[in-house]
């Protein structure tokens, strides 16, 4: 097939960054412990079970159109000819992490992505990651992305816990990378990848649509995460740390995750959540 240069190199940039759209809500995990693990683990008790049930409660699964891009018109400029560029093929899904790996490290490799992208069957990661978002819970074992570095603490002021602020700095590092990214690159890249995201959304038994619902209110529910600027108080209860407030305790474990990140990091997230969301709805 002959593409024009103009938009041959339009389409090669989309590609270089294909890994990235995985990682949109890559931060949100990366406090996909604290409530529970972190807080045995400031304890001294290594849990059983640290990973959460995320596909046990039903839900009504969310139907939604993401609009596809309108293709640009070809136009041959009198005087210069065709240029002939590959096409490029996507794989089959149970082939598909070496492209995937390939077109993610391509452009700016990076020692903690590679980490992150060691893993097999990536994409169908993907679909069980956000299925889990959209639920409002997190499947920690999806992708083994960097642990918050540091140890979670809190700090006690007559008889009240509060969270200490210093656990904030401890996602840093693995917010500096999803702050890098370009939503409207990942939203040209959604689209590129999307035949792989169906197929493996269909293997989770969903259909086109409800993929698309399903990502959209993975987005949402992050940009319903309330922003705390107050000290968090927190209980414990056995071995485990929970919100003083119970409406904060009653939200869903992906938001009071990020609440524990802190406001600044959840502000900082949730921009880049409202900047995909617009860019996938406005091709």
């Amino acid at each position: 097939m002959a593409v024009k240069k103009s938009g041959a190199a339009k389409f090669l940039i989309s590609l270089i960054s294909l890994g990235t759209l995985a990682l949109v809500l890559w931060f949100v995990y990366q406090s996909s412990d604290i409530s529970e693990q972190d807080d045995l683990e400031l304890m001294g008790i290594i849990p059983e079970q640290t990973v959460q049930q995320a596909f046990i409660e039903e839900i009504d699964v969310p139907t939604a159109t993401i609009p596809q891009p309108v293709q640009e018109a070809e136009s041959n400029l009198e005087g210069y000819p065709e240029t002939e560029i590959p096409v490029v093929t996507l794989p089959q899904l149970d082939d598909s992490d070496n492209f995937f790996r390939d077109l993610m490290l391509t452009d700016k490799p990076n020692k903690g992505l590679g980490v992150w992208l060691q893993a097999d069957d990536l994409v169908r990661r993907i679909a069980s990651y956000l299925d889990g978002l959209a639920r409002g819970s997190m499947l920690s074992k999806i992708f083994p992305l960097n642990n918050p570095q540091g140890t979670f603490t809190t700090h006690q002021q007559d008889d009240v816990i509060w969270l200490n602020a210093g656990n904030y700095e401890r996602y840093n590092n693995t917010l500096a990378i999803v702050m890098s990214l370009d939503m409207k690159q990942i939203a040209g890249i959604f689209h590129l990848i999307r035949p792989l995201l169906e197929n493996a959304f269909a293997e989770l038994g969903y259909k086109p649509r409800q993929m698309d619902g399903i990502i959209l209110r993975s987005i949402d529910n992050i940009l319903a995460t309330p922003v705390i600027v107050e000290p968090l108080q927190l209980i414990r209860e056995s071995v485990t740390y929970k919100f003083a407030n119970p409406k904060l305790e009653a939200l869903m474990p992906l938001q009071k995750q990020l609440l524990r990140a802190g406001p600044e990091n959840t502000q900082r997230v949730q921009q880049q959540a409202l900047a995909l969301k617009k860019a996938l709805l406005n091709p």
